[in-house]
């Protein structure tokens, strides 16, 4: 039999495993005897980094998980909260980095697969997509190419399947040239008492296979996730697999389908590592074991070993365990659905997983050591030492011309091109679109909406990986609340280089610890995630480029109401700009001193806590109240770009003069450019508001500013005529738009100008 008439288990053989000689070691203590490929290839999948999360888990356990509202937090396919009146929303972010680089188009369309999977596999229905890119140079041969795969995945899959995208980001930096990142977030909508789980209980209680039939296509993909990239990326193509979106629909609908009736005892999607993780997963959880028939398993090739049907990552699959007797039913609704149906083994008490192929044992593994018992390790560590402030601060000498770069920047330019491909608003529940703080979706049938966001700022990061922990979930949280919604949790996907080096796994540690922080200041619980690990590529004299550490937040907030959702843009002239929130003014790592002067220097913005709490609490108030009439969170590119984007929101333009420094052109240049954290610029209908509002926030301890009035076709800083000592410049928002818009249709449709070099 092929299976155990393998070659012998070789040095080589287990390092093409990426299994160490002492995890090897490991495997044969595990087994109390040498394994055959079959199960080698079993402990390979498992105790990859992607699987096992060998290098994080010691360090995930600083996160707080827990508040009133959750109602399952991490452990499971997806995070659970309670949004009231019997709902819950349901969600997750996982990363498909490796196979998009490899090969964009189906990389991010599977990755989009896999995350709606994660998500209705316990009950909900998908209502919003969301992505958090990260490409290379503008420049870089390659980025074209991969902007347009990427795209186009996330678009074709999404599209096809009926679930809206309504958010994300899209950076770019030297950084990620040789190991983009494409991180895609499900939310799901379901019945508090109709969530599904996948510990598999009930001795004797069968097991079932669903979906689509099991290929050659992702095998080892798993493994490869959890590996430098060397110059070998392209020869891992078959790894990579291949999704059908018209097949998750129909998934979608049987699983809910039978969902309907009580037949489920416990149900898990076929994601990385295929058959393996799911049902290793399902078994350990419920403490059983798991006996699997292979020759009962759907395969759409012939020939297909053991081996192959154990390590494939075909898409569109799921595992589950039924009552007994109820197969037949089952059976009926997906056949129905056209997809596949098969009774491929039972849950037995051994606590082992045991394989049989035509009538022989192929494989015997204790559980255990599969999953709770997997490596782990505390890995050395060296948090980098936080850079100096910035102490040769420039000044901007033309306010207008800067603020014209930093909008036309790869940073801070449009990304309508890449939204404008995804379909906002199937399911009709999507009340705010891609462009603004946060996505908004309503619960269907209910008043209610959930506010949706995806938030990390890599550079902060890189140079001080605490503070930039925190001020990703705090961007997170003040974009949730830019809106008017109430944040309640996150998930993460965190995105590093190879934790074997102690400067990399620094990086991580301090993010965690940063994140963690924030989510107690902010009560703001993370509910679930995903670890990705060697994001880096070998160059050819052997040093490695490693991404910025990118810790990417997804949040969600809940709106009792969606009507009263704040949005960005200006609503009418003649309103009051006012600032709400901050400290003192910081261009250390911002925008506008790596864009206009080509330095990526200083210390991150330092994060107040507790006056981001008390700041967004006083956001939600003042919109619950009616009092303002367009939010948007001060970020990238500080007051000016945050008035720019309200002005071109709203077709509106502003004159900006009211409390605006004077004399210096240097304090000019840190308020209007300056990312100190916590901060939102709000309008309001008129002086009398703006003085009430002026009150409320005063009342509160929280900073308050006029930033001056909405009118014309314009912005002006200073207000004043040219040569007058406190007048800053002005730029027509017709020249904001061409500069805003033109760099995704430059980049993806002519030669790239010397400008965007």
């Amino acid at each position: 039999m092929e299976v155990l008439d393998a070659p012998c288990i070789t040095p080589e053989v287990v390092a093409e495993h990426g299994l160490s000689p002492e995890e090897y070691d490991r495997v044969l203590h595990a087994l109390g005897r040498e394994p055959n490929l079959l199960e080698l290839g079993i402990f390979s999948v498992m105790w990859s980094e992607h699987c096992s999360y060998k290098s994080s888990r010691i360090h995930l356990k600083k996160l707080p998980t827990g508040a009133p509202w959750v109602i399952c937090g991490p452990g499971e396919n997806a995070g659970v909260i309670d949004i009231g009146d019997g709902d819950a929303a349901i969600f997750k972010m996982e990363s498909h980095n490796h196979p998009s680089y490899i090969e964009p188009y189906q990389g991010a369309a599977t990755g989009v697969g896999g995350i709606l999977r994660d998500v209705f596999t316990m009950g909900a229905r998908p209502v919003a997509n969301l992505n958090a890119l990260r490409f290379g140079r503008p420049d870089h041969p390659k980025t074209r190419h991969l902007v347009a795969g990427v795209v186009a995945g996330i678009g074709g899959y999404g599209n096809c399947v009926g679930v809206p995208t309504v958010g994300g980001e899209v950076n770019f930096d030297a950084a990620y040239d040789g190991n983009i990142l494409v991180n895609a977030m499900t939310v799901g909508v379901a019945k508090t008492d109709k969530i599904f789980y996948s510990a598999a209980t009930g001795i004797g209680n069968p097991i079932v296979y669903v979906g689509s039939k099991t290929g050659r296509d992702g095998i080892h993909g798993a493994t490869m996730a959890s590996a430098d990239f060397g110059e070998d990326s392209e020869e891992k193509r078959p790894t990579v697999q291949v999704g059908d979106p018209f097949t998750e629909k129909l998934l979608i609908e049987a699983c809910l389908e039978l969902m309907a009736t009580d037949a489920i005892v416990a149900i898990q999607d076929m994601g990385a590592a295929g058959l393996t993780s799911s049902s290793v997963e399902m078994a350990s959880k419920g403490g059983a074991g798991i006996r699997l028939d292979m020759n009962k398993v759907p395969c759409r090739e012939t020939g297909m070993t053991p081996y192959e049907m154990m390590l494939s990552e075909s898409q569109e699959r799921m595992l589950m365990v039924l009552k007994p007797g109820r197969e037949g039913e089952a059976e009926a609704i997906f056949r129905k659905w056209e997809l596949d149906f098969a009774v491929i083994g039972e849950v037995t008490n051994t606590g082992r997983m045991e394989l049989v192929w035509n009538g022989e044992t192929v494989a015997d593994i204790p559980l255990g050591p599969l999953a709770d018992e997997a490596p782990l390790y505390e890995r050395p560590y060296a948090i980098p030492k936080a850079p100096q402030p910035l102490t040769d601060i420039p000044a901007s000498t033309d306010i207008a011309t800067d603020l014209l770069k930093l909008m036309g920047s790869p940073i801070l330019a449009s990304r309508r091109w890449v939204w404008e491909q995804y379909d906002q608003s199937v399911g009709a529940d999507t009340v705010q679109r891609p462009g603004g703080d946060a996505a908004v979706v309503r619960v269907h049938g209910s008043k209610k909406a959930l506010a949706i966001t995806t938030d990390c700022t890599p550079r902060y990061c890189y140079a001080d990986p605490y503070e930039g922990g925190k001020q990703a979930v705090a961007e997170a949280f003040r974009n949730l609340c830019a809106v008017g919604a109430k944040p309640l949790a996150i998930t993460n996907c965190l995105n590093f280089g190879n934790p074997q080096r102690p400067e990399i796994m620094g990086q991580f540690v301090g993010c965690v610890e940063g994140m963690a922080e924030a989510c107690r200041a902010l009560d703001f619980p993370v509910v679930s995630g995903n670890v990705s690990l060697y994001n880096e590529t070998k160059n050819e004299d052997g040093t490695s480029l490693a991404i910025l550490p990118t810790p990417a937040i997804g949040g969600v907030g809940l709106l009792e109401d969606w009507e009263t959702s704040a949005t960005i843009g200006f609503k009418a002239p003649m309103e009051k700009v006012v600032l709400i929130g901050g400290g003192d003014p910081h261009l250390g790592q911002s925008s506008w001193l790596d864009v206009c002067h080509g330095r990526r220097e200083g210390n991150s913005p330092p994060v107040d806590l507790g006056a981001e709490r008390r700041v967004g609490e006083c956001i939600r108030g003042l919109i619950q109240d009616g009092l303002l009439t367009a939010v948007h969170d001060c970020s990238d590119g500080g007051i000016a770009v945050a008035v720019a984007e309200m002005a071109l929101a709203g077709d509106i333009g502003a004159v900006i003069d009211d409390e605006l420094p004077l004399g210096l052109a240097a304090q000019v240049t840190d308020f209007l450019f300056g990312e100190h954290q916590g901060r939102y610029v709000c309008t309001a209908v008129d002086d009398q508001s703006a003085g009430r509002v002026r009150s409320i926030v005063e009342a509160q301890g929280l900073r308050f500013a006029i930033l001056g009035t909405v009118f014309g076709d314009k912005l002006e800083f200073g207000g004043y005529r040219p040569g007058d000592s406190a007048y800053w410049g002005q730029v027509s928002l017709a020249d904001l738009r061409a500069a805003h818009e033109s760099f995704f249709p430059r980049l993806m449709g002519s030669e790239l100008t010397p400008e965007f070099r």
